[in-house]
């Protein structure tokens, strides 16, 4: 009783009474059975087309598709062909539209598994599990034993662009036919409102998403009947309902699921005119977007939901929008766009440009709004070539598979591939000019996102420190990514799972597993739900100049006896890095830094002054050409250091890049129990020598330097 009034307690502080008398009224209302009146289930046939329509919609099967094709809204594509000359291989799609119909789909848009074709909508293909789909939505919980996510995925229907991309390259009706195929297993297998995969808005709308984009693909199939076409108008307009009714508890979260939902209002509301609410939800959807954009996107181009795949997630949202919105005259305001353009040149600075690799930051659930392309999940260069050509008709990245995107929300307007010239056609078609200036330029100050960048010659430091504006997603204040010579060689563990069971019950957002500081082997905060943390730990940014940055956070200042965290990066030159963490108390505390480390052959090595580790990395599987050494040292006092690769019943070394899937990884640990602690490590190679005493003397055989520990914190 106790426990629950303090975490009460504590959400009020940190979220807000708002938020938390909301919580409380929408339990209520799900007790009472209030929801399940105002959302309550049907079977399709109680609401037949002519309910939905307005007057003067002709709703008999055939009248209605001939309406449909004479005042058909205009989408990206009138017909999807991918002509020849492309640069991407369109080969690949089509293989995986086979797979899909050879009965297996992509999981979080990275790994295969034998589903069936169609598959069960309600089971879970991995565990077995299955849920009761004659249920009300409300009556499904999504604890327990089974992963929910396993059971929506399948439902987002993001099956639907490979068999897009499969048919524009082929004209093979076959996958046309499977399309609809899907459609009306779905259809039966989930009535209004009832099962699993209707309890969720934000999976409504990201169904919306994927089958508008099929709908209109494959409008001119045999395939497209107007049976289907009229029960597909059906099935649009109580998607669009159902949000719509439950949206309320979307805006209360300001997150992801606030602007997925709104999305998908507005775009029932533009493609289909002719239902009765066409207009409520064009209206309200766009003023959310609006509304969500300047709430969510900070003025630096951050995100507020403090992780990377999610901000690529409501980009993909937004670039969906601001581009259909233009095609029908009703474009997004210039606020809008320029917080969505902020986004894209935020991203590029954090981006890896020969790989597209991102920093793993905060939580990553495997969503991939528009899988439109062959490149990797973790390639995020696809979303920033669409993003730059949207906002400012320039390309970031030189020709390759991640043009694509652009194609599918262009057409023909975007072909350079096709013989078109950078400087457009005698049309005046959009230009595609390729970013001037060197890379590794730009801004490295994000104060929003709580993140910094210093850079060396061929490698970087990204820094996260915040003072959450908005909820957490990891405890990972003082967390340090190191990208060395084109590896992101000290790196974040990722997520792997929300719903798994004991330590892995979205466990990789601890700060253990993080490449900072724990103390007494407690969390910078405290988290009271898989996605919920209280006490906030407060980060403050307290120097940036080119070669050095540092930073503290109050999290540990909750303890009896306080504890603060500060910690400084040095960029010392030619791809060598210095970070110095300095923690005081006044009582003993158990205080643990963290490396968590690229896989790859490696050996424990005991220096003059630390212990430490050398290591080869793998790239691409293969190892690379650098060896980095790695030495971890306290100024004061005896440490107990370790290394593993991953453990077999800890967290500790292993990172997760995909959803529900984990590798093992090196973790380096320097343990201390005293009142104030000095740790320092230092990235460089096997020829540098380094001496503590007073100072910290670091020598290279090119330079030398001398570093007062303790001069750093004043």
């Amino acid at each position: 009783m106790l426990n629950n009034f303090r975490n009460l307690n504590s959400l009020y502080r940190s979220l807000g009474a708002r938020w938390l008398m909301f919580r409380v009224g929408y339990a209520l209302r799900m007790r009472t059975g209030f929801i399940r009146r105002q959302i309550p289930a049907y079977h399709w046939r109680d609401r037949p087309l002519e309910t939905w329509l307005k007057k003067g919609i002709p709703s008999q099967t055939e009248a209605y598709a001939r309406w449909r094709r004479q005042n058909s809204p205009k989408f990206f594509f009138e017909k999807a062909i991918i002509p020849d000359g492309v640069l991407w291989d369109p080969q690949l799609a089509v293989a995986e539209a086979e797979r899909i119909l050879s009965g297996e789909l992509k999981y979080f848009a990275h790994k295969f598994i034998k589903t069936g074709f169609p598959p069960d909508w309600q089971r879970d293909p991995v565990s077995g599990i299955k849920l009761d789909s004659r249920k009300h939505w409300l009556q499904i919980s999504n604890e327990g034993d089974v992963d929910i996510k396993f059971i929506w995925e399948a439902s987002r229907f993001s099956m639907v662009y490979s068999l897009v991309r499969a048919y524009a390259s082929t004209r093979d009706e076959r996958f046309a036919e499977a399309f609809w195929e899907l459609i009306q297993a779905w259809a039966e297998s989930n009535p209004p409102n009832t099962g699993p995969n209707w309890m969720d808005g934000q999976e409504a709308a990201l169904r919306l998403m994927a089958w508008t984009f099929g709908f209109c693909a494959f409008i001119d199939s045999p395939s497209t009947t107007p049976a289907r076409s009229a029960q597909f108008t059906v099935m649009v307009a109580a998607h669009a309902e159902r949000i719509y009714k439950n949206i309320d508890y979307a805006i209360s979260t300001r997150s992801n699921h606030t602007i997925s939902e709104a999305f998908g209002l507005w775009l029932v509301g533009i493609l289909f005119p002719e239902l009765k609410a066409a207009e409520k939800y064009f209206s309200f959807g766009r003023r959310l977007l609006e509304q969500e954009a300047i709430a969510q996107i900070f003025p630096d181009g951050s995100y507020s939901m403090h992780s990377l795949n999610y901000h690529r997630f409501v980009l993909h949202v937004y670039f969906y929008a601001i581009r259909l919105g233009e095609l029908n005259g009703s474009p997004f305001s210039e606020s809008l766009k320029g917080r969505v353009a902020k986004s894209v040149e935020y991203l590029y600075q954090l981006i890896d440009p020969d790989t597209g690799q991102m920093p793993v930051y905060g939580s990553n659930d495997g969503a991939l709004v528009l899988p439109l392309n062959n490149c990797d999940f973790t390639d995020y260069r696809p979303l920033l070539q669409l993003g730059s050509y949207l906002t400012k008709k320039e390309l970031l990245f030189p020709p390759g598979a991640w043009d694509e995107d652009i194609f599918w929300l262009y057409g023909s307007l975007f072909l350079p591939r096709a013989g078109r010239s950078a400087s457009g056609d005698e049309a005046g078609s959009p230009t595609g000019v390729l970013r001037e200036g060197a890379r590794g330029e730009g801004e490295t100050s994000f104060p929003h996102a709580g993140i910094y960048l210093l850079r060396g010659a061929n490698s970087k430091a990204i820094i996260r420190c915040t003072d959450f504006r908005s909820r957490p997603s990891h405890a990972d204040q003082l967390h340090v990514d190191l990208w060395w010579r084109g590896i992101n060689i000290a790196c974040d563990a990722g997520t792997y799972l929300y719903s798994g069971e004991g330590i892995w019950r979205n466990g990789l957002a601890r700060t253990s597993v993080h490449n900072t500081v724990s103390v007494d082997h407690q969390d910078q905060m405290k988290m009271v739900s898989r996605f919920i943390w209280t006490n906030w730990a407060k980060g403050n940014a307290l120097r940036h100049a080119d070669k050095v940055w540092q930073g503290e956070h109050a999290g540990y200042q909750r303890l009896a006896d306080p504890v603060n965290h500060k910690r400084t990066v040095l960029s010392l030159g030619e791809d060598r890095w210095l970070v110095v963490d300095h923690l005081s108390g006044k009582q003993d505390h158990h205080s643990s830094l963290h490396w968590l480390l690229c896989d790859g052959e490696y050996g424990v090595q005991k220096f003059a002054s630390a212990h430490g580790l050398w290591l080869v990395p793998e790239m691409d599987g293969k190892p690379s050409d650098s060896k980095v050494f790695i030495q971890m040292g306290l100024q004061e006092g005896t440490g107990s250091f370790s290394v593993l690769r991953g453990a077999k019943n800890s967290t500790r070394g292993w990172r997760s890049r995909y959803y529900a899937e984990k590798e093992p990884v090196i973790s380096a640990m320097l343990e201390t129990d005293q009142p104030r602690a000095c740790f320092w490590t230092y990235f460089g190679l096997e020829t540098d020598k380094i001496e503590i005493g007073e100072t910290l003397n670091i020598s290279t055989g090119d330079w030398n330097v001398k570093i007062n520990l303790n001069q750093l914190i004043k």
